[in-house]
């Protein structure tokens, strides 16, 4: 395992997120994944019967997996050739960090609570639309309290979770690959007309690669809980009875957890494209969420990463042992 890799990210990660500048300059790992999808999207994709779109995505998918990764492994072996291995190791931290999102997130999410704060209505409506699909403008003040405590909780599986559990796995090749798994499905993993069949692959791949995050970023805000005055007893509730009721079969976990944590009810019927989304609710608590709500979940995001880090530690240091 890749643990002491995944810690150094982490803490890069954490100090640091990835510059602005950096990315005006050279874009990011995500958004030159994104390029080839395009690329590969417009050359498979397109028109065609069931069987061959969804044969053209599971060669589409195939291939957004081993180019990023065969790179990925190519340039580890000539930097283990030509440099000291503590060199290579503080190398391949800086570029896993790149794939973990904890920082960003946290702003990201914060943006919102300011925004409310700063520009009223308007300016959260403003914030929000910058991290959910779902239209901002249909959404009073306590929608857009949910819809960003469900950002918070969803992506901390997909954008925090998931790519530290497969570096401590796989190393820097396993974050990368998945990585490209999970910038495919938001890209290409819908239901649209375009990509019902070409995406199924990338669909499908995403929700076995995100079984184990989603799991494990549930009992880290369950943990959590207990230490900032949350309902620990009412998230394990809202993960027992909720989650499987999730039109995804991972988010449920994270937001049936945050949920509970906080004694609120989230996810429920929402509109995107203008049409309305029947999903299930998740949690039996309020559902006027406001800015005091968020502003705990951020708190208990916090937490969760704080608790990831000193479980990665503490395996570590068993294993050294």
């Amino acid at each position: 395992m890749f643990l002491s890799l995944t810690l150094c990210a982490l803490l890069i990660e954490a100090a640091f997120g990835y510059p602005d500048a950096i990315f005006r300059r050279i874009g990011h790992p995500v958004t030159w994944i994104g390029r080839l999808i395009t690329t590969l999207e417009r050359l498979l994709g397109g028109e065609k019967s069931v069987l061959k779109g969804r044969a053209c995505g599971l060669c589409a998918l195939a291939l957004i997996i081993a180019v990023p990764a065969g790179i990925t492994i190519a340039g580890q072996i000539l930097l283990h050739h030509l440099l000291p291995r503590s060199f290579c190791l503080a190398l391949e931290a800086l570029c896993a960090s790149t794939l973990i999102a904890q920082r960003a997130l946290y702003e990201h999410v914060r943006a919102v609570l300011t925004g409310l704060t700063q520009d009223g209505l308007a300016g959260g409506r403003r914030a929000v639309s910058q991290i959910v699909g779902r239209d901002p403008e249909t959404l009073d003040c306590a929608g857009v309290m949910r819809a960003a405590i469900e950002s918070l909780s969803e992506n901390f599986s997909d954008g925090v979770v998931a790519p530290v559990f497969w570096l401590a796995v796989f190393g820097l090749p396993g974050a990368v690959a998945y990585k490209a798994i999970n910038t495919a499905d938001s890209m290409i993993g819908h239901l649209s007309p375009r990509h019902r069949d070409f995406g199924r692959a990338a669909a499908l791949c995403d929700d076995c690669v995100n079984i184990p995050a989603s799991r494990l970023t549930a009992l880290w805000l369950c943990l959590a809980a207990c230490f900032s005055g949350g309902s620990l007893r009412g998230a394990i509730r809202a993960i027992r009875r909720d989650a499987a009721h999730h039109r995804s079969p991972n988010a449920g976990w994270p937001e049936a957890a945050m949920a509970g944590a906080l004694v609120l009810r989230l996810a429920g019927p929402r509109r995107y494209d203008g049409l309305m989304v029947a999903d299930s609710w998740m949690g039996d608590g309020r559902s006027d969420a406001g800015p005091q709500d968020l502003a705990r979940a951020l708190r208990l995001y916090r937490l969760g990463c704080l608790i990831q880090a000193l479980c990665l530690l503490g395996v570590l240091t068993g294993v050294n042992r």
